[in-house]
């Protein structure tokens, strides 16, 4: 048997956050520390070049030039002060602009200046090393040219200064906002990491609202959306353990009654007896299956408190679908059902099918099973009702009835239903945010009226 393979740890939200945050921000101060270097280093090199400039100033005036020579007039002793620097070696030269030596090193070249420009800086290489060169030319009436050219060492150890002192205090400083950041991130996250330990040693069974610490809005907002599913998940519940409790209850007496008949039916050997039985079995059975979709029906109306899919629905469709679906058992009983109000324009609301249909359900059966001789479904633009000419309910009662379990005078008199009927249309009411409305009719009988928004 192969081991389970290690889940890989995903990294923190601290170290996704400084990874975001730190590179960007290092690139940026690494950019910005080259183009102070490059701006430095530009005004350095315009120092050194304005001191070689002078160097090569300071040897022009001391050339003596006449109609019929040029001569330096300095010893190399003078030249040697004059030039002094104590970390560069500097070279020279003077010649003729024909290119006759005068004067210093004869083989030391660099580039002529162009037009009308009296002097050239340029980079050579001269005896194995890289200098920095300047070509003083001297106009009329003698002319001749200066080459003057220094290494570049301490050039280049500026510039390393530079960098270093430049690097190390935005390193030092980034490391700084690193540690700052990662204490404040920490910080701002320790109220995620108790909300994480809350959940990890909350009981299964605990759907409470869990306590959530307001520091940001983004945890603010989690929070409240743990707390809204709990509330979610905690009714579904409870709304589940009732259904359960509900069915466990009120199937127990239909089931024992079913299980009786039968014992009694096998005890016999009459056909008739056993056809009775039959016939008693088979009424119960329909009790009870009745009693199984009301229970469904007041468990799909809680459910609906959290999950309703409204479309627009044919009110008029509705209602001749419902005549037909009762028909059968309205002749049965010697019951006239029958609609009004449908040769319209056709009635369209934004509704719930499953719930209107279970509204004209209950409602139809209800009429059956305690109204008079005449049941009418009437639609009058968006109001719906059924009506019946039976005894009807006394107005201090009918707040009762649409409780659960609620059964008036008739219905513990016949023994049928399990009051649920009004107290799943009240409940789909509700939802359908539909006005529900218990009237007496005329002459006689009640009126149940459901009153939608508006057509669409």
């Amino acid at each position: 048997m192969q081991a389970a393979t290690p889940r890989a740890v995903a990294p923190s939200l601290t170290r996704r956050v400084l990874r975001g945050v730190l590179p960007p921000l290092a690139l940026t101060w690494l950019i910005g520390t080259g183009i102070a270097l490059g701006v430095a280093n530009s005004f350095t090199e315009q120092a050194f070049d304005r001191t070689l400039l002078d160097d090569a100033y300071a040897v022009s005036s001391n050339v003596r030039a006449t109609p019929d020579s040029v001569e330096l007039t300095l010893s190399p002793r003078e030249v040697t002060a004059v030039l002094f620097d104590q970390t560069e070696a500097v070279h020279f030269a003077v010649r003729q602009l024909d290119g006759r030596h005068l004067a210093g090193d004869a083989a030391l070249q660099a580039p002529f200046p162009e037009g009308t420009a009296l002097h050239r800086f340029s980079d050579i290489s001269f005896r194995g090393e890289k200098l920095r060169a300047v070509v003083l030319d001297h106009g009329l009436p003698h002319p001749y040219r200066v080459v003057v050219a220094q290494t570049t060492r301490g050039r280049s150890a500026l510039l390393e200064r530079l960098l270093v002192y430049s690097l190390a205090p935005q390193l030092l400083l980034l490391a700084l906002v690193a540690a700052w950041l990662w204490r404040h991130i920490n910080r701002e996250l320790r109220p995620l990491g108790e909300l994480e330990q809350a959940l990890g040693q909350r009981d299964a069974s605990d759907l409470s609202p869990v306590p959530v610490a307001r520091s940001s809005r983004e945890l603010e907002r989690l929070g409240d959306a743990l707390n809204s599913l709990f509330n979610r998940v905690a009714f579904s519940v409870r709304a589940q353990r009732e259904f359960a409790g509900n069915v466990a209850h009120e199937l127990r007496t239909p089931l024992a009654g079913i299980r009786a008949l039968a014992d009694y039916g096998l005890a016999q050997t009459t056909p008739d007896i056993w056809r009775e039985q039959l016939g008693r079995i088979a009424a119960s059975q329909a009790r009870a299956s009745h009693l199984v979709d009301q229970l469904l029906g007041l468990a799909l109306a809680d459910e609906g408190r959290t999950a309703l899919q409204r479309e627009p629905v044919r009110l008029d469709d509705m209602v001749e679908q419902a005549v037909l679906r009762h028909l059968a058992r309205a002749d049965a009983q010697g019951v006239d059902l029958g609609a009004r109000g449908l040769e319209g324009a056709p009635v369209t609301v934004h509704a719930s099918v499953a719930l209107i249909e279970g509204i004209l359900d209950n409602l139809i059966d209800n009429a059956l099973r305690y109204g008079g001789r005449t049941i009418t479904v009437e639609l009058s633009g968006t109001v719906l009702s059924v009506v019946d000419d039976g005894p009807g309910i006394p107005p201090e009662a009918q707040r009762t009835l649409m409780e659960r379990w609620a059964q008036g005078p008739d219905g513990q008199k016949l023994g049928q239903g399990a009051g649920l009927g009004l107290s799943i249309v009240s409940r789909y009411a509700e939802l359908l945010q539909a006005e529900l409305r218990l009237e007496a009719a005329a002459p006689t009988g009640l009126r149940v009226s459901l009153a939608f928004g508006e057509a669409t």
